[in-house]
């Protein structure tokens, strides 16, 4: 027995055609035309009944490959060279420049993110800081932490009337 209800659905639809049924009556059990259930028994000659199950989809091949993700966690780990690479932090457009000019691959902002946060890379900012700050004018204005909370007493009995 399938859970699969769209398995089952084929397997009714060939079992028309194995009890020597017409090819387009199997059509008709399955809902689909003739070119569908000639596929259906190609895929069923093939692997059995699971030829039958649906598969995913392979979808596109990915942009970056193996090679161009080892080059480029190289390359972020080592830090940007302001002579020769023209930054002194590493941007997503920057990383995308440096791909295209090694590699000649092309890819957009948020594909590459979507990479580099799958190979665990995060983009980590510092805290701004105005540049005439005064170190020992940032203690005055700290506020200073309450003192350590301590519990109360037992409590008294409730009194039930």
């Amino acid at each position: 027995m399938s859970g699969d209800a769209n398995q089952v659905r084929r397997l009714l639809a060939l079992a028309v055609i194995y009890d020597g049924g017409a090819r387009h009556a199997a059509a008709q059990v399955g809902g689909v035309g003739l070119q569908t259930v000639r596929d259906w028994v190609l895929r069923f000659n093939t692997s059995g009944p699971d030829g039958l199950l649906d598969g995913k989809a392979p979808g596109p091949r990915p942009v970056l490959g193996p090679e161009h993700k080892r080059a480029l966690a190289e390359i972020i780990e080592q830090g940007p060279v302001p002579a020769s690479h023209g930054v002194v932090r590493w941007r997503i457009v920057d990383l995308i420049q440096w791909l295209f000019d090694e590699y000649g691959v092309s890819v957009s902002k948020q594909t590459l993110s979507r990479d580099l946060r799958a190979m665990g890379y995060r983009k980590l900012t510092a805290r701004p800081r105005h540049h005439a700050q005064a170190a020992d004018a940032i203690d005055v204005f700290k506020k200073a932490s309450p003192p350590k909370w301590q519990r109360s007493g037992q409590r008294s009995p409730a009194v039930h009337l």
